[in-house]
């Protein structure tokens, strides 16, 4: 993929090599201004997949966790792919239009999820296409003026919808929510106005902010994402997404029954929690950092950031079992950093049934002499 065209701006900066700014010289300054609204960030390296025809919102309805037969042009949610065991195989955010849904991935998601759509397809009125070449993505907190594409009359812009618990979801975390001042939108504009918008920013008419910005208010808002969050063993409780992304009413889908099982009878194995890291060695964790307890591996960091107000922050996945209280050893390119959790997905989540437990078959219960 070519660079973005943001590139060229003064200060910016590809860390990553994903073709798009990190930041342009100063994160911390461009934290402020995203989290007033005031800025932009280029996710251009992102990629736009649409669904056409009459079958489209009841055939992917059946197919992942959401309920989506009701979704009017305009709107917008996510929704989740699992196996049959209830892992996550791809997160999906979706914005209905009236005559097509657009679905916006991340670009290593892309081709995988086109290809299973398209053998999904059978005899259904479905289209299924790749627009990454048209369209780019531009997310915000704000309402920036930007050439918004609008094919079918319906802007493209997806609200994100973490800042509440959706109808049909389930929030594990207690107590007050830092999603809840969330207003991250992505908006989708056609890839040619790509040059121009990154001109209005040059001229100082638009403000940017680089990815490592949003990243950090991300964390802070315990919001996770696919791609940094979820690995081969995820399950969608172990991220708090059935708050967002998951109906529990709805009907049979695929992974279901583990969504059912874990979230009325069991606990999810393991639990993400945001971290408050020492800050006085000025060292910050990896992606994928050991996290461990009285020196044993309990879990690794999934994404870590220096934040404006709060500092070093990270979110981590660790196991159930891990007492939220206990203070956490984070590996910082060998270096040892101390952590205190922030519970995000509590040790007791789930068994929301409270079905009691039956003795097993044959059991004998004794009446005690007294």
């Amino acid at each position: 993929m070519t660079g973005s065209p943001f590139l060229t701006l003064p200060g910016a900066v590809d860390v990553d090599g994903s073709g798009v700014p990190a930041h342009y010289g100063s994160p911390l300054a461009e934290q402020r201004s995203l989290a007033c609204s005031d800025a932009i960030v280029d996710l251009s390296d992102r990629s736009v997949l649409s669904i056409a025809g009459p079958d489209r919102l009841s055939w992917l309805h059946t197919l992942t966790s959401q309920s989506l037969t009701g979704l009017r042009p305009g709107e917008s949610s996510e929704t989740l792919l699992l196996d049959a065991t209830g892992r996550l195989v791809y997160a999906v955010r979706l914005i209905e239009d009236g005559e097509t849904l657009w679905l916006l991935v991340d670009r290593p998601e892309a081709e995988g999820l086109l290809g299973w759509l398209d053998s999904m397809r059978f005899l259904l009125r479905v289209e299924v296409a790749d627009r990454t070449a048209a369209f780019a993505t531009i997310g915000t907190l704000g309402e920036p003026p930007l050439p918004v594409a609008a094919p079918n009359g319906a802007p493209l812009v997806w609200h994100d919808p973490w800042h509440a618990v959706t109808p049909g979801g389930h929030q594990y975390a207690r107590g007050d929510h830092p999603g809840v001042g969330w207003s991250w939108s992505e908006r989708l504009v056609p890839r040619d106005a790509l040059a121009s918008i990154a001109s209005r920013a040059g001229s100082g008419e638009l403000t940017v902010a680089g990815t490592l910005a949003a990243d950090a208010l991300r964390i802070a808002a315990w919001r996770p994402r696919f791609a940094t969050e979820a690995d081969e063993r995820t399950i969608p409780h172990e991220l708090d997404w059935l708050r967002t992304a998951v109906h529990l009413s709805k009907g049979c889908y695929r992974g279901q029954e583990t969504v059912a099982k874990v979230h009325n009878l069991g606990h999810p194995p393991r639990r993400l929690v945001m971290l408050h890291l020492d800050g006085s060695e000025g060292v910050h964790p990896a992606r994928g950092a050991e996290v461990s307890l009285d020196g044993k591996p309990v879990g690794t960091v999934t994404l870590s950031a220096l934040h404006y107000e709060l500092g070093p922050i990270a979110l981590a996945v660790v196991k159930r079992a891990t007492p939220a209280a206990a203070t956490l050893t984070v590996d910082a390119l060998g270096t040892p950093v101390p952590a205190a959790q922030e519970v995000i997905v509590p040790p007791e989540a789930g068994a929301a049934s409270q079905v009691p437990h039956l003795p097993r078959l044959g059991a004998v219960t004794r009446r005690s002499r007294g």
